[in-house]
């Protein structure tokens, strides 16, 4: 008697590689060789990485993006993109010396409970991701030097930025297996 699994089969769109997400070709983050210099290499590797997470969620309605995919864990796509808004934020807390910025969803893990399966949600997410990006990435940019220590705690921006760079990617690697559980697509 053959095995039913309610798990969807793995798919890719990718002609060249199968096992791949997109084509080399067709891969929005591979543009040439990449940049010289510590700074634009920590930059690239963030932009990348934003790229990829947008990537994993293109193409699902809002029930697929809110879907708790591990239970009972309370991870969603959806929810990865709200706590990344969240979480620029916060890094923003890191480098002033003023009073932090109220939280964007509420208490502890209300970007994970509060990411419901409602397009309203989905888009004021990913207008939150938008916003709180650019102004992380405008504070930041006030401070080129990377070895220059900011905010209350004294950190080194470099070290704040490889924080985003590392943030990122572990929440990348959540989307894969997150987006896997959703529809069986796979990527690099």
């Amino acid at each position: 008697m053959p095995c039913m699994s309610d798990q969807p089969a793995r798919w890719t769109q990718a002609t060249v590689y199968p096992d791949m997400w997109a084509d080399p070709d067709d891969d929005p983050r591979s543009e040439g060789p990449g940049p010289d210099g510590e700074l634009p290499t920590l930059q690239d590797f963030l932009t990348n990485y934003r790229r990829t997470l947008r990537m994993k969620c293109e193409g699902l309605d809002a029930e697929q993006l809110a879907r708790r995919s591990v239970p009972p864990s309370t991870m969603s796509l959806l929810g990865l993109v709200r706590h990344l808004a969240e979480t620029e934020r916060d890094w923003r807390n890191w480098i002033t010396d003023g009073d932090p910025l109220p939280k964007l969803y509420g208490a502890k893990d209300a970007d994970f409970h509060g990411a419901v399966a409602e397009q309203a949600v989905v888009d004021s997410a990913y207008s939150d991701l938008e916003r709180e990006q650019a102004a992380t990435d405008a504070a930041l940019a006030e401070h080129p030097d990377l070895g220059e220590r900011v905010g209350k705690e004294g950190i080194a921006v470099r070290e704040l930025l490889v924080h985003r760079v590392e943030e990122y990617a572990r929440h990348c690697g959540h989307a894969d297996l997150l987006r896997e559980c959703v529809d069986g697509r796979v990527g690099q």
